[in-house]
Parts: structure tokens; sequence; C-alpha cells
């Protein structure tokens, strides 16, 4: 199981390849880039779970870069480690007042380093700020942006759940289980990219259950497509049996089998158009129970115990 996904923004392709095989090794996921913009383009469509950011790039320095990150709601929670061969008072002063989490110089002991990435993450974990599977920002960080929401004149706010999804764990087991939850971060990023605004936010906000926060003009839209591309681009996570016969069977606690459909996204949006509400609270329940509707219609029938609706 992978430690996390670190993006690794290093123009130096002999520090860049050293720092991949080696931390592919300790079992993170590496992502490398040697410019700035594509840089910000990756963690856009990916969260890193931290990133180690050198100063001097080709096309912008790495303190532009992370105040792009600090600055855009979905990147700002990123832990980020500056690596470089800058070594005055002033340059570490610079890059921390930006919200750099650390300032490594060059050369570096890569145990060093690596101790400074491991307590980073666990760190950023162990405050609620990121789902370890999925990468979004979680707990505390949603919470947050609920406060934020609430104080603007416009929002759509989106309870989002994978129906089905506790039939395809048993069926799959946890490990691809995961690896729905990391498709399922990636593709809404990419979905609200597409339809939704620059600094949407997206989140997890507990195992198969995640929230996107835009404006009402964009919520049709993000909710149409993010259905449909859901619903269609999970099938690859099937067998061919299962994708034939349109669900998994499993154990109906009877010593028989039961046929539980393939997975299906429910999005459940509410407005500041929709009414006047009162507190975070509301909002969050309207949600839910627009959620759950949407559930309903995926199972063709009524929530009840033994449909396979995670509600």
């Amino acid at each position: 199981m992978s430690k996390g996904r670190i993006l690794v923004v290093e123009d130096d392709a002999d520090i860049s390849n050293m720092l991949k095989i080696y931390f592919t090794g300790q079992g993170y996921d590496m992502e490398m880039s040697k410019r700035g913009g594509e840089a910000l383009t990756l963690t856009q469509q990916q969260l890193p779970q931290l990133i180690i950011l050198d100063i001097n790039l080709p096309d912008m320095d790495g303190y532009t870069v992370c105040r792009t990150l600090r600055t855009n709601m979905r990147t700002k929670h990123i832990p980020v480690i500056f690596l470089t061969e800058k070594d005055d008072r002033s340059d570490r002063i610079a890059g921390l007042e930006l919200g750099a989490d650390d300032y490594i110089t060059k050369p570096f002991d890569i145990e060093e380093l690596r101790l400074r990435i491991q307590n980073a993450i666990a760190a950023a974990e162990r405050m609620g700020l990121t789902d370890p599977r999925s990468g979004l920002p979680s707990g505390r960080l949603i919470e947050d942006q609920l406060r934020e929401m609430i104080r603007r004149p416009e929002w759509a706010y989106f309870d989002i759940r994978i129906s089905f999804f506790e039939a395809f764990r048993e069926k799959y087991g946890f490990v691809a289980a995961d690896e729905v939850l990391r498709f399922t971060a990636m593709m809404m990023s990419d979905v609200v990219d597409n339809t939704g605004n620059a600094d949407d936010f997206i989140g997890n906000a507990g195992n198969d259950n995640f929230v996107i926060i835009s404006t009402p003009e964009k919520a049709p839209a993000i909710k149409e497509t993010l259905e449909k591309r859901f619903n269609e681009e999970v099938k690859t996570h099937y067998s061919f049996v299962d994708r034939e016969q349109n669900g998994v069977k499993i154990d109906d606690g009877t010593g028989g089998e039961k046929l539980v459909k393939l997975m299906m996204i429910a999005a459940g949006p509410v407005t500041s158009k929709d009414k006047e509400f009162s507190d975070i609270r509301e909002i969050t329940e309207s949600a839910a129970e627009a959620r759950r509707k949407a559930q309903q219609a995926n199972a063709g029938t009524a929530v009840s115990p033994g449909t396979g609706v995670s509600t």
C-alpha cells in the first residue's frame, strides 16, 4: 500500500532521478516535474500528499509556485518542503512566510529528508487535514470551507456518495476499494476543472463520502458530468463477468447469494438559491437528503437494509 503521493518540482535531472528512485523504493508514489507551471497543473489534476519544491525553476521561481498553491482553495493545505541551494536567512524566512512547511538546502541528507516528509504527511493526517487514500482535504478543512461558504452571497454544496461501494469492497477487497477512492478523487478534480470554477473546493468527508463546493450556475453541469463519467468509467474496476451481469454476487446472509448493482455516484446538491438557510447544519442535512433520494433512484427502490446502498 502506498505511503502517499509526492510531487517533486526540480529541474536538475540527477537530483530528480535520485529522489524518484529512493522514495519509490520507500513506498511512495512519485510524480516529477521540471517546471512550476506544469507542477501547478499536475497538482490540480491529482492532489499530492506533499510537494518538494525547488526555488530556481526555468519558468517561475518556487516562491511564486508556493504562493499560488496557498491562495487556491483546493491546494492551500498541501505540505510544501523547499529544496534549494539558497542558504541565506532571508531566503528561508521568505519561503516560510509564504506558508512552506520546511526548508532544506542542497546538498542534503536523504535520510533527514525522508523523516521530514514522513513527519509532514503524518501531521497533516493526524490533524484531519487530508484523507490518506484519496489525498483530498477532509475533517477540519471541510468544516473551514463550509464556514467560509455560508458567508458568500451565492454558493452550491454537494453531498456525494458512491452507491454499492460496500458490496464492491466485500467482493474485491480493500486494496481495490482504495483504488476506487483514488480514481474518484482524480475524476472529480477533472470534472470540476472542466465544468466548474478554478477555486471550487473538493473534499473527502470519509470513506466513500465526498463534497464539492461551487456556485449555483455551475451546479447542474457538475452533477450531470460527474454522474455520467463515474457511472461509465468505474466499470473498468470490475471483472468482465461482473460487467456483463451488471453487478457483483455477495453473501445474502442466509447461505445464498444476492446480486448487487455496479457502483454509481449519488450527488445531492443544494444552493443558496433554493431557499434561505439558517446555518451550516441545515445545509448539510438538506444536501444529505437530496443525496439519499439520488441513491434511491440508483437502487430503483427505497433505501433499506440489504439493498446494497450505503447511506
